[in-house]
């Protein structure tokens, strides 16, 4: 496998989507209010002019230097894809990437691109990364905005994003990432955190929260393959997890009724003490986590001088294949 390839990582590559489900919807208590998904809408057509602009500025046919075979594709022109021994995604190259954004720890740490733990959401290996990453989102992102809103979700999405990329910077240092897969996985995260605080307004919970666990455990064993940054995908599953707790909390059951009681009727609390307690804990891990992980990134510290056992979550050796940082 050729170092280009190797570059690609599949950063976000093979940050599999495929198996992202939909929140589920076996609710005791019904929203008064449903929103219009745009927002979702909107970020994957961002995506896809992203992946267009990307490719046009690779333009394979006059920067391929023919190392790795011909271009892919060739009937589409300067859109042409990389040969499929360098980019078997069908997609820019890692020099194009990482012109446009993509995150490497060098850039971030010694250059002082910190922009790039950002940029690298919006930037994916190829079309085939691209689909699967939109569809998932598709998939996830629409029910979730039409169930809690357009502000929420977004914020869930932009930073899960980048609390999957400060943690994978601080442990890949030598291969450049890209993909929305971080940002994924914190929907999937918030999904989790958000069966558990309104844990009250839910039938059949072990079901829905076996089915969610099922999907999430999947998906990160599956990261553990070579190639794939399975720390952007906890990172931001950690992030979304969190933020799940401090944005996604539902009244509890009945609440809403009382805005007809009597005056002078004592009213429930909106929310029940558990919610209020997972709310300030997990805002202050979230504040904390974030906090140190960024000032150990900019002082060019390694996440592996603090745990030495890590690299076993982003790739598992085996007789077909060997794990290291490159």
């Amino acid at each position: 496998m050729s170092s280009a390839r190797r570059d690609l990582e599949s950063g976000g590559a093979t940050k599999n989507a495929t198996t992202y489900s939909a929140a589920p919807t076996n609710y005791v208590f019904d929203p008064e209010v449903h929103w219009t998904s745009w927002l979702v809408p909107l970020f994957v057509a961002v995506n896809v002019v992203v992946f267009v602009v990307a490719m046009y500025v690779n333009d394979c046919p006059r920067n391929n230097l023919a190392f790795e075979g011909d271009c892919v594709a060739t009937f589409l022109g300067r859109f042409s894809f990389q040969p499929l021994r360098e980019n078997p995604l069908f997609g820019p190259s890692s020099s194009t990437l990482s012109k446009m954004g993509a995150l490497r720890w060098d850039d971030v740490v010694n250059q002082h691109e910190g922009w790039r733990l950002v940029t690298c959401i919006w930037l994916h290996a190829g079309i085939v990364h691209l689909a699967a990453n939109m569809l998932s989102l598709v998939f996830i992102g629409i029910r979730l905005e039409q169930q809690f809103g357009f502000v929420r979700i977004g914020i869930i999405y932009l930073l899960s994003g980048f609390g999957g990329s400060v943690l994978s910077s601080l442990f890949i240092r030598n291969n450049i990432s890209v993909g929305a897969s971080g940002a994924l996985f914190g929907l999937l995260g918030a999904m989790l955190s958000e069966l558990i605080t309104n844990w009250s307004i839910y039938t059949n919970k072990a079901a829905a929260l076996f089915t969610l666990l099922f999907i999430i455990v999947i998906n990160l064993a599956i990261g553990m393959l070579p190639h794939v940054d399975n720390f952007a995908h906890i990172g931001g599953f950690l992030t979304g997890f969190l933020l799940g707790f401090v944005l996604l909390l539902r009244p509890q059951f009945g609440w809403l009724e009382q805005r007809r009681f009597p005056a002078g009727v004592r009213l429930k609390s909106k929310y029940k003490p558990y919610q209020y307690v997972l709310w300030i804990v997990s805002l202050i891990l979230l504040i904390v986590g974030l906090s140190i992980a960024l000032v150990m990134l900019f002082r060019g510290e390694s996440g592996y001088d603090h745990c030495h056992w890590c690299h076993y979550l982003t790739c598992v050796p085996t007789s077909r294949w060997k794990c290291n940082e490159n």
